[in-house]
């Protein structure tokens, strides 16, 4: 089986057939390559509080709960958001045993029944059940149960909510790129083969 990490090592490129551009799609798309790209510094940042966090803890004797908490936070948001951000670009996980043996118009179908009757049922869900999970949060002024805890746990929970967003706002995108393959025309019959008298 010729993989496409096998053409990457042997130097030889294998263009493979994609979905089509829509101008919905590059719109969205552009957005949440931006929001992809700034959060994406989040990682930075977390490892530098890892790093702070284990030198205090290990070197001086002294562990600070805010940055461990600190450290949850930021893993979440940097997952988060970048959910929309792996979908849109296909970086996500793919079960491409079948998959990529099929035609792309087969592969369209599967995407686009996927996204309508599995990711988009459950990206609802989410955001239904978050609104009142962030709402609640709000009201209390939920803090952290933790002695030095952090603040505002509303904030940190917010995230769930405009991660599934910029999900949605991906799925848009896709589907739109789906449906213009799928309703586009097919290409006519070559007729080099046919002679002509």
């Amino acid at each position: 089986m010729h993989t496409h990490s096998d053409n990457a090592l042997t130097g030889s490129a294998v263009e493979q057939p994609h979905l089509p551009n829509t101008k919905l799609s590059n719109g969205i798309d552009a957005l949440l390559k931006t929001i992809g790209n700034a959060v994406s510094w989040v990682w930075v940042l977390l490892m530098g509080i890892i790093i702070l966090n284990v030198f205090m803890r290990y070197a001086l004797g002294e562990g600070r709960i805010e940055f461990e908490e600190l450290q949850w936070h930021l893993y979440a948001v940097g997952w988060l958001i970048g959910l929309s951000y792996c979908f849109t670009f296909d970086e996500h996980v793919r079960v491409d045993l079948i998959h990529e043996r099929l035609s792309l118009r087969s592969q369209a179908w599967i995407e686009l029944l996927g996204m309508l009757f599995l990711l988009t049922p459950f990206i609802g869900v989410v955001i239904w059940y978050a609104l009142p999970f962030i709402s609640y949060s709000w009201e209390l002024n939920e803090v952290s149960t933790a002695p030095g805890g952090l603040p505002y746990r509303w904030a940190i929970k917010a995230f769930l909510l405009l991660g599934f967003i910029l999900l949605a706002l991906a799925v848009i995108a896709r589907l739109s790129r789906v449906l213009a393959l799928l309703c586009q025309c097919r290409p006519p019959r070559s007729n080099n083969n046919v002679s002509h008298s």
